[in-house]
């Protein structure tokens, strides 16, 4: 591993869930970020989707206890105003080598997302042990992640895009996988709606179908 990896690496393996969010309103990143630590998780990606996401990251990165990093990170300079705000992590939909090394430079984690053999084979080169599966259900699920994890036992993945809580648990039950991302703990409906009480339970339910649930380390 490179840079500050292996720490953030070491969270997503104890959460095994990320959550991955879209806040339209910065004025709701606090309490969002607060009501996911009240279900149990202390790790969230905020997405680059939205004019209000650096804003929302920045605020998000003030909640004591919780790490916050930011997706769908295209640019560089992304990777700049991101860490500006207090990004601990980068989550990219794809690789961009430039992406990489600017955050390895900046000594940030980076977590690219890889739909091929070939994009595995460029992470690696760069250093990479930790990859984002992206979009996960679309290229074909736990099957597509078996058949591409297996020519490389050392690395492991953070599958991301169409899951939800059902299949969250096939994935975890694979040992290549680090993490899961998704947005059913926090949908963005239940975001602009400020129900902060009904993603606190989605979020503990998630946590709580871990709890119940023999998955690999």
């Amino acid at each position: 591993m490179v840079s500050d990896q292996p720490g953030v690496a070491e969270r997503m393996a104890s959460t095994r869930l990320l959550p991955v969010l879209t806040v339209d309103d910065a004025g709701q990143a606090v309490p969002l970020g607060e009501t996911l630590l009240q279900g149990g998780l202390d790790l969230a990606e905020v997405t680059f989707r939205t004019p209000t996401a650096e804003d929302a990251l920045r605020a998000m990165a003030t909640v004591p206890g919780l790490c916050v990093g930011a997706g769908t990170v295209l640019r560089i300079d992304q990777v700049d105003r991101a860490v500006d705000a207090g990004a601990r992590f980068i989550v990219t939909p794809g690789l961009n080598a430039d992406v990489v090394r600017r955050c390895l430079a900046l000594s940030v984690p980076v977590f690219p997302g890889v739909a091929t053999a070939t994009e595995v084979m460029r992470a690696t080169d760069l250093g990479l042990d930790v990859v984002k599966l992206f979009p996960a259900e679309h290229l074909g699920g736990v099957r597509m992640l078996a058949a591409l994890g297996a020519p490389f036992p050392a690395l492991r993945f953070v599958p991301t895009g169409g899951i939800d809580a059902a299949s969250a648990l096939s994935y975890l039950r694979h040992p290549a996988v680090l993490a899961v991302g998704g947005s059913w703990m926090a949908p963005a409906g239940l975001v602009r709606a400020g129900d902060w009480e009904q993603i606190r339970r989605l979020t503990a339910a998630a946590v709580d179908a871990l709890a119940s649930l023999e998955v690999p380390r």
